[in-house]
């Protein structure tokens, strides 16, 4: 029997609601980032270190360490080599002879023969260095006059005494009567003549400087508190005006000049010798 077939009718189509309005956005911040937590773990036991304190910062350190655990300092620094003297540095005492021994000997021979190398060089330069020692003071401080205690002189035309070199007048003169003569300056007290100043003929004015004869070379003699006597040779230029002698002696007390040429010599003209100035270091 065959099954009755029915019309399949299809089901009513329902109705779709409409789509309910939609609100306006609301603006939210963003998130804040959370750290995550940390996690704790059991703390590891210190280890105990007993040793010897770091030269550094005196935190102990085990034996085996060869640095602080604190600082980083070495615990055991190798010793500084202390640095050698400068004349260690110099042959043959920067290094040690090995043939026949240390070298001790030789070098202690060399110090020697330099000591005493050192010490006949300064006997032998010692003048020679207190010369410019005076001279070096001389050029660096002043000079004063100073004026002779007395003066006397071998021999004087009459009217034309010793006195009258030193009287600080240029119009008048000591006369010597020949080549050969001398005059002489003592003083009180010693001092160091630096240089001294000499007029020839018995006037400054060129009209009559040659009246009468003029010194051109004088010996020059100085005599010092312990009597050494110092000797030099003068030359003189034939003309009026000062001529300045460079001395640089110490502890004068006496000086002495004597004619030994003249210019313009002749009967009745006596060797006109007019000023000596002489000045000392203050």
């Amino acid at each position: 029997m065959r099954p009755s077939t029915a019309p399949v009718r299809p089901a009513p189509a329902q109705a779709v609601p409409a789509p309910a309005p939609q609100a306006d956005p609301v603006a939210v911040q963003p998130a804040k980032p959370v750290a995550p937590r940390p996690v704790s773990r059991a703390a590891e036991a210190v280890e105990t270190q007993d040793g010897p304190p770091c030269p550094q910062c005196g935190t102990p350190n085990l034996p085996e360490r060869k640095f602080c655990r604190r600082c980083a300092a070495p615990l055991n620094p190798a010793a500084a080599v202390p640095e050698l003297p400068w004349w260690r540095t110099r042959w043959p005492f920067r290094r040690r002879v090995r043939i026949g021994g240390s070298g001790n000997a030789l070098r202690r021979t060399i110090a020697l023969l330099v000591l005493v190398a050192v010490v006949v060089a300064g006997i032998l330069l010692y003048p020679a260095g207190k010369v410019a020692f005076q001279d070096v003071l001389d050029k660096l401080r002043s000079t004063a006059p100073i004026t002779p205690s007395a003066t006397s002189a071998s021999a004087a035309v009459e009217g034309h005494p010793a006195t009258a070199a030193d009287d600080g007048l240029s119009n008048t003169y000591w006369g010597a009567p020949a080549i050969g003569d001398s005059v002489t300056f003592s003083f009180r007290t010693p001092f160091r003549l630096v240089d001294l100043i000499i007029h020839t003929g018995d006037s400054v004015d060129p009209q009559h400087f040659q009246q009468q004869a003029r010194p051109i070379v004088l010996s020059l003699e100085v005599t010092a508190e312990d009597g050494e006597v110092h000797t030099q040779q003068v030359p003189l230029d034939d003309r009026p005006g000062p001529q300045t002698v460079q001395t640089g002696l110490s502890d004068v007390t006496q000086v002495k000049l004597t004619v030994r040429e003249a210019a313009g010599t002749g009967p009745g003209r006596a060797i006109a010798l007019s000023e000596v100035e002489f000045f000392k270091r203050t």
